[in-house]
C-alpha cells in the first residue's frame, strides 16, 4: 500500500482541482456562456501546455502518429467534460455535481479495469467494488437531499 500512497494523493489533488475548476468554469459560464467558457478553458490550457512543453521530458510529439485512433479522442472528451460540468454545477451545486461525477467515473473505471480496455492490465470486478459503487451512489442521493 505504501507504494500507492503518493499516486493516490496525486489523484486526490486532481479531484480537488476538478471541483475548483468546475466552480470557476460555472462562474465564468454565467457571464460569458457555456460554449464560450469551454472554448476559453481550452485556449488557456493550450497556452499553458505550449509554455511547459519545451521543458517536458520523456516523450515525443512525433510518436503520436503511432497511437491508436481512439487515443486521440481525449480532446473531444475534454470539451464534453468541461461543457457538462459547467452546465451541471449551477443546477445541483459543486458537491452534488462532483459526487455524481465521481460515481460515474468509478463505474466507468470498473468496466475499463475489468475488461482491460485500452491496453490496460485487467483487474476483475469484485463484490466489494460493487458494494463500494452502491455506497457511492447512495452518497449522491444524500448529497442532493
Amino acid at each position: 500500500m505504501t507504494g500507492r500512497v503518493f499516486p493516490l494523493l496525486i489523484a486526490a489533488l486532481a479531484g480537488g482541482l476538478m471541483a475548483l475548476q468546475g466552480s470557476l468554469n460555472s462562474a465564468l459560464g454565467k457571464i460569458a456562456g457555456l460554449w464560450q467558457t469551454t472554448f476559453l478553458v481550452h485556449i488557456t490550457g493550450t497556452i499553458l501546455a505550449l509554455i511547459v512543453l519545451p521543458f517536458a521530458s520523456g516523450g515525443s510529439l512525433s510518436k503520436i502518429v503511432d497511437a491508436p485512433w481512439y487515443t486521440w479522442l481525449g480532446g473531444v472528451l475534454g470539451v464534453a467534460i468541461i461543457f457538462t460540468v459547467t452546465a451541471s454545477i449551477p443546477k445541483v451545486g459543486v458537491a452534488g455535481a462532483t459526487t455524481a461525477i465521481v460515481v460515474a467515473q468509478v463505474f466507468t473505471a470498473c468496466v475499463i479495469d475489468h475488461f482491460g480496455l485500452f491496453d490496460l492490465e485487467p483487474m476483475p470486478f469484485t463484490l466489494w467494488k460493487g458494494v463500494g459503487g452502491v455506497l457511492l451512489a447512495g452518497g449522491v442521493w444524500f448529497m442532493l437531499r
